[in-house]
């Protein structure tokens, strides 16, 4: 099975999802910010479908010419070795790629403004997931590790972690919260909090989305697994949901969240720092 295969499946999945959530009323009154529609469909017809293949293909070309003489120079490694050294890899260069946007947010950095899409919404569902800014299919270095694995010869690994990607993303995204009955629970809740140090449960990645009580978006930067942020000392395994979603005081129209730096509305109206997405005194990130 090709990598177009999984993600048809994993497409297919999201699709079930975000209609039993509609069904289920999770998308009654949550777009009020005008934009939110064309916002996430734009994403989907320019970014999904023409610049993230565009970059496929780039960076298959960037890859042959650093690494010229490196072609499946690793496709002798079995499927059981290579598929967690490619997610472990993929994982830890999103870390960081992830952690450095969000330390730009004093300094409004390039990489934090092309980010700050993803995290301006004020509710939770899947259609999160999609609501990205053009460039950062540009700059997602799942693309690139990806890429890279499958140059090396783990094609078979490479597609299996992205479509475990885009799956983990449907299921974190995703407003259904199965995960906090489980972490309360008297006799489950212990063992999920310890797994929870391995894998992102929704709980975990709705943190990074929230600010407020048991919301922290300078902590839980891992998609798919959690043991780069208990490494690094940035992991936060909440106890509900956070108080609220979003960016206090976000303002930025909807055009410019999706294609910034291309596009810039209103500059002059700057937006303050979100007092609810920084950390304390006492637990902030390192210069």
């Amino acid at each position: 099975m090709d990598i177009r295969a999984y993600m048809g499946f994993v497409t297919l999945g999201a699709i079930v999802v975000l209609l039993a959530e509609v069904a289920a009323g999770r998308h009654r009154g949550v777009y009020k910010r005008k934009g939110e529609f064309p916002l996430i469909g734009l994403n989907m017809a320019v970014g999904r479908f023409l610049i993230g293949p565009s970059m496929a293909v780039v960076i298959a070309l960037v890859w042959g010419a650093l690494l010229p003489r490196y072609s499946e120079a690793l496709s002798d490694i079995p499927l059981w070795l290579a598929l967690p050294l490619v997610m472990l890899a993929s994982e830890f260069c999103f870390y960081w790629v992830h952690r450095w946007a969000h330390q730009g947010v004093r300094n409004r950095s390039l990489l934090w403004m092309i980010h700050r899409t993803h995290h301006s919404a004020t509710y939770m569902n899947v259609s999160v997931w999609m609501r990205l800014n053009i460039f950062w299919y540009v700059i997602i270095p799942n693309a690139w590790t990806m890429s890279l694995a499958i140059y090396l010869g783990m094609g078979e690994a490479a597609g299996l972690t992205m479509a475990l990607n885009a799956a983990w993303n449907v299921v974190t995204h995703s407003d259904f919260r199965w995960d906090d009955a489980v972490r309360r629970h008297p006799i489950f809740g212990r063992a999920f909090r310890a797994a929870e140090h391995i894998i992102v449960s929704p709980g975990i990645h709705h943190t990074h989305h929230g600010f407020g009580r048991d919301g922290a978006s300078y902590r839980n930067f891992g998609v798919m697994l959690s043991v780069w942020d208990w490494a690094f000392g940035t992991l936060h395994i909440p106890d509900g949901r956070p108080y609220k979603y979003g960016l206090p005081g976000h303002d930025a129209h909807w055009l410019e969240e999706l294609a910034y730096p291309l596009v810039r509305i209103d500059q002059s109206r700057k937006n303050a720092v979100p007092s609810g997405t920084q950390p304390f005194a006492a637990d902030r990130e390192p210069a």
